[in-house]
């Protein structure tokens, strides 16, 4: 196991932080799905409100992509501050209160510039994922983190899953704007299950002993240590979301344009999630016996090893196969991150840590795309394939780097 942080917290009963685990896990379960539901159809949604060309199309879709995640990227530092001085219940109640009012704004959109803006101010105001995961950092034994943890993270997983599915078929019953609407409501019950089960005992900290950056990094055991799982981050995100923007015509390719692309781009989308969903909680734990570090080292190698393949496929179930041993590589990456960052995290400084970490993810998540839509016009799809695992070997040079004290601590 890791050396724990210094500032060990205080202890929690266990009947609390796991009702916190259970309510957290619905709330991100009720957050995943309502966000990436709207993927789907964002773009057919934009085609609604005006007459555009293809290329218009594609850049208002990429700006209403891209917007909420630029936004969070700037301003979670800042929430991440105000948690810490306020406490990470009050940021979750923040956040899915704002977003259910915003969601259910974007039904009501009359012109894209409109859409583009509610997506922006999605970004600024979000925030349940990272403070849920402080919150039970911060509660959680050190030595169970990575199990919980990893847990949690399952609840986003299933989320994202059963999202496009779920978005697609109220979409298709009623309409779009409806779809926002469902999709509103659906975060305002994530508001109600955080006020009514999520508990935090915490004493609001006064803005004169509330630390500024330059003491939050001195108060860090390891600051070597967390600002590379920042870097780990971003570049995991990045390396998922680089493939995003060909997937589905990838698929059409080594299929050769057949009617059934649709049917099983989704499944190829969804794969990697399911088996995610499977090992997250049994690599966390695993995590905690034998090092954390060891899991997430596993989990790049893997990846390495899956998406050099993936660029020479002949068939979809090939793909299909590769996806899904990729979500076990997912499953050992991500949650290893966050367990790494709570057990080296004093308590004074979570909710910041935490926030920080989200920024990085939030450009890992809008440049990914960016690179894998360069890299296939350029090198074709396989070469997004490739490109991605020339990203995932530089990480592990990183991660290798980085993760050598912890060795070092437990020798």
């Amino acid at each position: 196991m890791e050396k724990p942080s210094t500032n060990e917290p205080e202890q929690v009963p266990k009947s609390i932080w796991h009702r916190n685990l259970i309510a957290l896990w619905f709330g991100l379960f009720l957050t995943s799905m309502g966000f990436s539901g709207m993927m789907p159809f964002l773009s057919l949604y934009i085609d609604t409100l005006g007459k555009y060309t293809q290329s218009q199309l594609n850049l208002y879709s990429g700006l209403a992509f891209s917007a909420s995640f630029m936004a969070a990227a700037v301003v979670s530092p800042i929430w991440g501050s105000l948690a810490d001085r306020y406490g990470r219940r009050v940021m979750l109640l923040r956040a899915s209160f704002v977003m259910s009012v915003v969601v259910l704004l974007m039904g009501f959109s009359t012109s894209v510039w409109q859409l583009i803006a509610l997506r922006f101010i999605q970004g600024i105001f979000s925030g349940y994922f990272p403070n849920s995961n402080a919150l039970l950092a911060i509660q959680v034994p050190k030595r169970e983190s990575g199990k919980v943890l990893g847990i949690l993270s399952t609840g986003g997983v299933s989320g994202s899953l059963l999202g496009p599915f779920a978005g697609g078929i109220l979409a298709s019953i009623f309409s779009y704007r409806v779809t926002f609407f469902i999709t509103g409501t659906l975060m305002f019950l994530v508001f109600l299950i955080t006020i009514f089960f999520v508990k935090e005992k915490f004493t609001p900290v006064t803005k004169e002993k509330n630390l500024h950056t330059k003491q939050v990094i001195k108060v860090l055991t390891r600051p070597k240590l967390i600002f590379g799982m920042f870097i780990t981050t971003m570049i995991i995100q990045a390396s998922n979301y680089s493939i995003s923007p060909i997937l589905s015509l990838y698929v059409r390719q080594i299929m050769n344009n057949s009617p059934s692309v649709t049917f099983f781009s989704g499944i190829v989308a969804a794969v990697p999630g399911i088996s995610t969903l499977i090992a997250a909680p049994r690599f966390g734990a695993l995590g905690d016996k034998i090092g954390t570090e060891k899991i997430m080292i596993f989990g790049f190698i893997l990846a390495i090893i899956l998406y050099i393949p993936m660029a020479f496929v002949t068939n979809v179930w090939e793909l299909m196969g590769l996806r899904f041993l990729l979500g076990i590589s997912n499953a050992c990456m991500l949650p290893a991150v966050q367990a790494i960052i709570a057990k080296n995290t004093p308590v004074q400084v979570t909710g910041r840590i935490f926030s920080w970490n989200q920024s990085f993810q939030a450009v890992g998540n809008f440049t990914g795309p960016m690179i894998g839509s360069i890299v296939s016009s350029v090198f074709g799809y396989s070469g997004v394939f490739i490109s991605t695992s020339v990203l995932v070997l530089i990480n592990l040079m990183l991660v290798l780097s980085e993760t050598k004290t912890l060795s070092k601590a437990r020798a």
